[in-house]
């Protein structure tokens, strides 16, 4: 039976990569709560010895011997304890074996839930470690099941060997996009929480740092810091703002993000359901940045104003609608990617 025993502490350990050591410390926990429930009086004095090498467990009481006996659960007379120890005398301390196969019904039952939160808890810890180290990273997930009621869709995701359910709620998903069980998509891990129902992963289809990472996947100069991304304005589905910068003269940071033809670009935009891409050059000078940013419309001037982070651009009049753009979303994505409020006159006013 003992040899069992190890032998099905090494399969857990091969099969889920829970330690042994930690499964020891739990199976102690579970034998040790199982005899204080049969044996309250001698609970202190109780403990178990195992021996991986000769594959054996045993558990002791320690009993003090006595001429007479006026405690029976930490107690035993010298005949008694010279069975279990020889040298046993009168004041020493000897260990008399447990027979764990006399255990009662609900004291065993006690023992196995021990052993089965255990593993449970193990089986946590790994996941949300493993998860922890994708933080801010993109994973791929199947959908799994989507909530008719909420529009939230539950995603089966894997990292390395480890899997586990995580909840695209729906103002996290592409407006546009249309999810159906078994979709396999990428999504973005914004944060890893402990609950007490385990690991809970907070994952996003609209987050910036989806449209980073992906960037960084598809365009070698991103992912070996030859291009910087140093900032993204996005509204999901619709429009994305990005700004890059290279230190390198050699270097057109806009061309190593759009690609040959356009490729790398395209094939993003088709990773987020024919999202705008509008990439853009960054600067250290804030005139020249904006201008950059209300891209693709022409800019005659941008004047910095004495508020603080506040400017006036001035476009050709032809140019105020694109300026502005459809319900204000190329002036609202680039104020958003400068950090400054925008006040676009067209040449006709200023």
């Amino acid at each position: 039976m003992n040899a069992d025993f190890f032998a099905a502490i090494e399969d857990i350990e091969r099969e889920k990569g829970i330690p042994r050591e930690y499964m020891y410390d739990k199976i102690n926990q579970a034998m040790l709560a199982a005899f204080k429930k049969d044996n309250p009086e001698s609970a202190d004095n109780v403990f178990v010895e195992m021996n991986e090498e000769k594959k054996k467990i045993n558990m002791y009481v320690q009993m003090k011997v006595v001429e007479e006996i006026e405690d029976p659960g930490t107690e035993i007379l010298l005949d008694t304890a010279l069975r279990y120890n020889k040298k046993a005398k009168v004041g020493a301390v000897v260990n008399v074996p447990v027979e764990t196969k006399k255990f009662g019904r609900i004291a065993a039952q006690a023992a196995k839930q021990v052993i089965i939160q255990g593993i449970r808890e193990a089986e946590r810890g790994m996941i949300y470690d493993e998860f922890t180290s994708k933080e801010h990273e993109i994973l791929t997930g199947v959908v799994s099941k989507i909530e008719p009621r909420t529009g939230s869709a539950s995603i089966k995701i894997s990292s390395n060997s480890e899997f586990t359910e995580a909840m695209l709620a729906a103002n996290e998903q592409i407006k546009t996009e249309q999810l159906t069980e078994g979709d396999r998509i990428k999504v973005y891990v914004v944060e890893v929480r402990k609950s007490t129902r385990g690991p809970q992963v907070l994952i996003s289809r609209t987050h910036p740092g989806l449209v980073k990472r992906l960037f960084e996947l598809e365009v070698p100069e991103i992912f070996d810091g030859t291009v910087e991304i140093r900032s993204i304005a996005r509204e999901a589905g619709s429009r994305t703002k990005m700004a890059v910068y290279s230190g390198d003269p050699e270097i057109d940071p806009i061309g190593a993000c759009v690609g040959p033809k356009g490729g790398r670009v395209a094939s993003i935009v088709n990773e987020l359901g024919g999202e705008k891409i509008d990439i853009i050059k960054y600067s250290d000078d804030p005139c020249e940045y904006i201008a950059a940013a209300l891209s693709p419309a022409e800019v005659i001037s941008v004047e910095l104003l004495d508020e603080p982070k506040t400017c006036r651009v001035i476009v050709p009049d032809g140019q105020l609608s694109l300026a502005i753009g459809k319900e204000g979303q190329n002036a609202r994505l680039a104020a958003k990617i400068t950090g400054y409020k925008i006040d676009i006159k067209p040449e006709s006013e200023a």
